[in-house]
């Protein structure tokens, strides 16, 4: 794994340690939102991983979709 895919893993861990049990559980999906994050980067690299992470959090709204949302390996 490279040093940037490991930062940003770190830096994603991280926030979950510390920031999101202040803020409570928001996600709207399964899994959640960092920790597709987290996958996404993990089996697609960093870029790809990266823009299918920007893409969910995109749709994480009120007006956005929920519910089991895997990371498809067929996506790209």
């Amino acid at each position: 794994m490279s040093v940037f895919k490991r930062i940003i893993i770190f830096l994603i861990k991280l926030y979950q340690y510390s920031i999101s049990p202040l803020i409570g559980s928001n996600c709207r999906f399964v899994p959640t939102c960092s920790n597709y994050a987290i996958q996404s980067i993990e089996e697609k690299g960093l870029l790809k991983g990266a823009y299918f992470s920007f893409m969910r959090i995109l749709r994480c709204h009120p007006f956005g979709g929920s519910g089991y949302d895997p990371i498809n390996k067929n996506k790209l």
